[in-house]
């Protein structure tokens, strides 16, 4: 109980804190969805995908990627409480409490991951109506494990960020320069088939790249021409779970440093 008490406070205060705060799931649910309409409906027909069918619509081709978009909005949204909570001194209050660093971690971790997985869910609910994808029972469970895996490694990315910063301007200036670039060169907004040969190296060894792939597979597990040049399921689905422990691993150990120095 000393264990889990912890991470069940820390991880229901972040949803509540979420949640009176609407501006944010305005934010974070608005903002994809209009990059989304107003990119796909501008590239438009002058899509082609990376086969020989073209009766895919580029709104069709970018819907997985404006999915992990939401979830890649609301877990940067959700890391900032790290800098918040270090300037009004909640942070230092848990530091010097009887709480496992590792327990502190993992509470923050999965709040930012339950918030984030669960607003990208709700983007996946649309999908019969905006993109005209049929949804079942096996997809939406499915969908449901990926996407929360695929938030939980983005929040833990932010929560690296955010524990070594005090400014909320530097961490989005740092966020705009690796977590952005991470989601363009994921597959979400274009195919590495058509791409430079030096992209397409990043695109492969970008680790959101596999869980762009794996939102593309379980909504169109019938439809190849989506498929191709992306990697298989189960690979996809390997790499985002090791990249997810990879950088809860990092967070711990970043957190566990004593007198760490402030990059803000």
């Amino acid at each position: 109980m000393n264990f889990f008490l912890p991470i069940a406070t820390l991880w229901w205060r972040e949803l509540v804190r979420f949640y009176r705060q609407p501006s944010r799931l305005l934010g974070a649910l608005g903002t994809p969805f209009i990059f989304w309409l107003l990119i796909g409906s501008g590239i438009g027909a002058s899509f082609r995908p990376p086969s020989t069918s073209a009766d895919i619509s580029y709104l069709e081709y970018f819907y997985p990627g404006t999915i992990v978009m939401v979830v890649l909005f609301t877990a940067i949204f959700s890391t900032i409480s790290i800098i918040e909570d270090r300037k009004e001194g909640f942070l230092l209050s848990v530091l010097v409490a009887p709480v496992s660093r590792s327990g502190l971690v993992l509470g923050k971790i999965l709040g930012g991951a339950t918030l984030a997985s669960l607003q990208g869910f709700l983007f996946v609910l649309l999908a019969p109506i905006v993109a005209g994808i049929s949804l079942s029972l096996s997809k939406l469970v499915l969908l449901v494990l990926v996407l929360f895996m695929i938030a939980f490694s983005l929040t833990a990315v932010g929560f690296s960020f955010a524990w070594q910063i005090n400014s909320s301007q530097g961490f989005h200036a740092i966020m705009n320069l690796v977590l952005f670039p991470m989601w363009i060169l994921s597959g979400a907004l274009f195919p590495s088939s058509g791409a430079s040969q030096w992209v397409k190296w990043i695109m492969k060894i970008n680790p959101l790249t596999y869980g762009v792939a794996s939102v593309r597979h379980i909504l169109y597990p019938e439809n190849f021409n989506l498929e191709v040049g992306f990697p298989s399921l189960s690979y996809s689905v390997l790499v985002t779970v090791v990249f997810a422990l990879v950088m809860f691993r990092i967070s711990l150990m970043l957190a566990r440093r004593p007198g760490l120095r402030s990059l803000g």
